[in-house]
């Protein structure tokens, strides 16, 4: 019985035909681009950053009341009975009744302190959105990077059902030959061995899949008894080429940390004008118009009202203004350091991320060579085994060079996918891999 030689065209199985094997139910295909789109919806840091910008909408809301008018509206019933004291002998009024209906307003017509912190408070909406967008990618990447690795475990089930393949083919020779007269019961043995290697190999890889389809199952808020089945995913094999510096500071516009960053520092400076702020005057209006009486349904009410301005000078607040100033500017500075040192970051990142990319281009080439020279090897083996010159040893150290080779391929690939998913991600947009699908 003739030794059939694997090729790479197992590694090609559809995701679908691996499933299969595991699940009894027919699942719904799974996109790459369905579990990004779910990854924004249902992750939890996603959803909690989603939760920051509507807090900080609201913190703004808070600073906005400050600089316009505020106008309320009261009522109240009184009954009173004062006591006089004449010549030390206390003597009780007589009790007398005053209802009062008042529209009361108060504007800050010039309060720059107020007004510094509703611009501190807008900027931080802005860098609670830009947390939140860098939130959506960091989650887009995770949910990325463990989408590829399953769809790598499954194909790896096709790479070690081949070797089980190879050896059950193994075993069905030596046994023939040994019918034969021409091999011997060591062959056989032997045979026997590596078919039980490789059918253990196969029933780990069983849970290796589950773990990871129960890892992308909880990432996308999945059931965990749900069937799950990837739609395949191949990168374009294109070799990326080096950033120049200024598509370096390009992509820095597109990093929503580095955004948050630049903000950030934006709003430190604010917060140092604010402080610089406290020792200037502040004027303001204030106004009330109303009615009175005895009682609330008298016919008789008088209309009463008052309208006036307040000038505010600081003159000495126990040196607050001071320390504060020197806090935010303090501030400023650890802002603008993060800043600079995150930028260092991404270029560091965008340099390796693009190195990466064309070295591991490189090696799905030399993996492929050495799947090449693994098929060749295993046909001169199996042509020594089959005239006699050497028994099935070389046949079984080609085998598992082969199945060595068919692996390094796989993961070859694999780590390709995920270095193109980690350059789409320090360019600030993860969802870039999508435009690189073959």
């Amino acid at each position: 019985m003739p030794l059939k030689t694997p090729s790479l065209r197992l590694l090609a199985l559809t995701t679908a035909f691996a499933a299969s094997s595991l699940f009894a139910a027919e699942p719904a295909t799974l996109t790459l681009e369905s579990a990004l789109q779910s990854a924004e919806q249902i992750n939890v840091n996603v959803l909690l950053g989603r939760e920051g910008v509507s807090q900080a909408q609201a913190q703004a809301g808070i600073a906005r009341s400050g600089v316009l008018p505020n106008v309320d509206l009261s009522a109240q019933q009184r009954r009173t009975s004062a006591v006089t004291i004449t010549n030390g002998i206390a003597a009780a009024g007589t009790p007398a009744n005053r209802f009062d209906a008042n529209l009361n307003g108060s504007f800050d017509l010039l309060n720059p302190e107020q007004l510094s912190s509703w611009r501190s408070a807008k900027a931080g909406v802005q860098v609670a959105d830009y947390d939140y967008r860098s939130d959506v990618q960091t989650a887009l990447a995770t949910v990325g990077q463990t989408y590829f690795t399953h769809l790598r475990n499954v194909h790896r089930i096709a790479v070690l059902d081949a070797n089980v393949d190879l050896a059950r083919q193994l075993l069905d020779l030596a046994t023939n030959r040994l019918a034969s007269g021409v091999a011997t019961q060591i062959d056989v043995t032997r045979a026997k061995s590596q078919l039980a290697q490789a059918q253990q190999a196969r029933l780990q890889q069983d849970t290796v899949v589950y773990q990871s389809a129960l890892q992308l199952r909880r990432l996308l808020n999945l059931d965990a008894a749900a069937p799950l089945q990837l739609g395949d995913f191949e990168v374009k094999r294109v070799s990326a080429a080096e950033f120049s510096a200024t598509e370096e500071r390009a992509a820095f516009a597109q990093r929503p940390d580095w955004l948050a960053a630049q903000k950030s520092v934006d709003r430190s400076k604010i917060d140092v004008s604010t402080a610089r702020f406290e020792r200037l005057p502040a004027l303001a209006l204030a106004g009330q118009y109303g009615y009175s009486s005895a009682d609330f349904d008298d016919g008789g009410k008088k209309a009463g009202w008052f309208a006036g301005a307040t000038v505010d000078v600081p003159v000495f607040d126990g040196l607050r203004s001071g320390s504060d100033r020197k806090l935010a500017l303090s501030r400023q500075r650890s802002q603008e350091l993060l800043l600079r040192d995150l930028e260092l970051q991404i270029s560091a990142e965008i340099r390796l991320a693009v190195q990466d990319a064309g070295s591991r281009f490189q090696q799905i080439a030399v993996a492929e060579t050495g799947q090449q020279l693994g098929e060749e090897e295993l046909r001169l083996a199996r042509v020594r085994f089959d005239q006699g010159v050497a028994d099935n040893r070389e046949v079984i150290e080609a085998q598992n060079t082969l199945a060595l080779a068919n692996d390094n391929l796989n993961e070859a690939i694999y780590q390709y996918n995920l270095s193109r998913l980690e350059l789409a991600r320090v360019r600030g947009d993860t969802r870039g891999i999508l435009a690189e699908k073959q």
